[in-house]
């Protein structure tokens, strides 16, 4: 258990100042935030955020698909970058454009339009949460927020008792001289060198472009590595020698950079507990809500906080601890739910050399594209599971088999950004 402070407030009092406060206004806090002021406005939520900004310096891109057509009004109102024509990838022997609509949205979009639409006293900016438990949170500046449910929204935290490896991305938005020529994503040009992020030794890589206007493009280094370890000055220099080879010159005027984890396995209850607070509510990637495979958060996110925005309009009166078994038996379901999905990560990590993990992604895509779309949406059928096993192996047999009935290798904890100049 963590950051539970001696003396907490009484839980679940008439006498609380808030019916909610979130912690942590990135995607997962921003739109249970926003999915409370649209279906559940007699809440009295506050949502607090430690930066200066909403959803920190990210760029969040889905499949249409990936969001059930019920959901995705939670997403109107954000100006989207959005292609109806699909999408193309690129490995060694294979090509394809496959149908499925993307879309994408800029985390200064995310800020200006939560902002915009938010009520300026349901959003506290620049407060750093020193404490939370189940009567509501207190600052670092001293200052007590009491609340009758808190829910945790903070970034996701390594936990040893996680398996799996790393995606490691940094990504710059260009604006060319002169039209880039692209019409859609590239959601993978694994046609590149398979180098590792570190600029030493191999890791699945592939490039992710994209094209935001006629001469404007976001151009993406993105590798699948067993630690997570970044030499940034190494990933801009492979940028501009990408951008350089399609003739894209010009100025970069934005940055971001990640490193995600890629979950293969482990022990689910104890990584959450290392995080839970008694009576405080988890949702986001901290609480176990992503792709173990892709990464991905967002469908996810919209889903969470269309499910507590319901749960808190249809019981006004819910304290924290409902509303933490709440979120816990959410996370218990999604856990279950994704267990193909990690196996599938421990064929890529395990059985699959480093160099060679771009055969794993090119059978993968070489399928159907009513299969790929399930898949990226967490909802890959019986037949797709099959499917998506069977034929030629990509990688060697009994490499496979021990990779089914591995328990997975530890998820390393210690990330580590350098900055080697490009």
């Amino acid at each position: 258990m963590v950051d539970s402070p001696p003396n907490p407030a009484e839980a679940g009092t008439a006498q609380a100042r808030h019916d909610v406060v979130i912690v942590g206004g990135g995607l997962a806090g921003g739109l249970i935030a926003l999915a409370l002021h649209r279906h559940a406005p007699a809440c009295r939520f506050l949502l607090i955020e430690a930066g200066r900004t909403l959803g920190a310096h990210h760029r969040w891109s889905w499949f249409e698909t990936d969001i059930p057509e019920r959901e995705r009004g939670l997403m109107a109102g954000f100006a989207l970058s959005g292609w109806e024509e699909g999408y193309d990838i690129t490995f060694p022997r294979l090509g394809r454009t496959l149908p499925t609509a993307y879309r994408s949205l800029a985390s200064a979009e995310f800020h200006r339009a939560l902002m915009a639409e938010l009520p300026a006293e349901r959003v506290m900016l620049a407060a750093r949460a020193q404490a939370l438990d189940a009567g509501g949170v207190t600052l670092g500046d001293g200052r007590r927020l009491a609340a009758r449910c808190v829910l945790d929204c903070r970034p996701f935290q390594p936990s040893k008792a996680l398996a799996g490896g790393w995606q490691v991305f940094l990504g710059q938005h260009i604006r060319c001289n002169t039209p880039h020529g692209l019409t859609r994503p590239v959601i993978m040009d694994a046609s590149v060198a398979q180098l590792a992020p570190h600029g030493n030794g191999e890791a699945y890589r592939f490039v992710y472009v994209l094209p935001l206007s006629a001469t404007e493009v976001f151009v993406e280094d993105t590798y699948y590595a067993d630690q997570p370890r970044m030499d940034a000055g190494v990933l801009k220099g492979r940028i501009a020698a990408y951008a350089r080879s399609n003739g894209w010159e010009g100025e970069v005027i934005d940055e971001e950079a990640g490193i995600l984890p890629v979950i293969s396995g482990g022990d689910f209850a104890a990584a959450l507990a290392e995080v839970t607070i008694p009576g405080v509510a988890l949702a986001g990637a901290r609480g176990g809500f992503s792709h173990p495979l892709t990464s991905y958060t967002l469908p996810f996110a919209v889903s969470n906080a269309l499910a507590i925005a319901r749960l808190i309009a249809a019981r006004p009166g819910l304290t924290g601890s409902e509303l933490a078994a709440f979120c816990l038996a959410r996370a218990r379901r999604h856990w279950r739910a994704m267990a193909y999905y990690r196996m599938l990560s421990r064929m890529l990590f395990e059985a699959a050399e480093p160099g060679k993990r771009v055969v794993v992604f090119e059978h993968f895509y070489a399928l159907r594209g009513a299969l790929v779309e399930r898949f990226y949406a967490g909802r890959s059928t019986w037949a797709d599971r099959l499917r998506i096993l069977t034929g030629k192996p990509p990688v060697a047999i009994s490499r496979a088999i021990g990779a089914l009935f591995s328990s997975g290798r530890p998820l390393e904890t210690r990330l580590q950004t350098l900055e080697t100049p490009a």
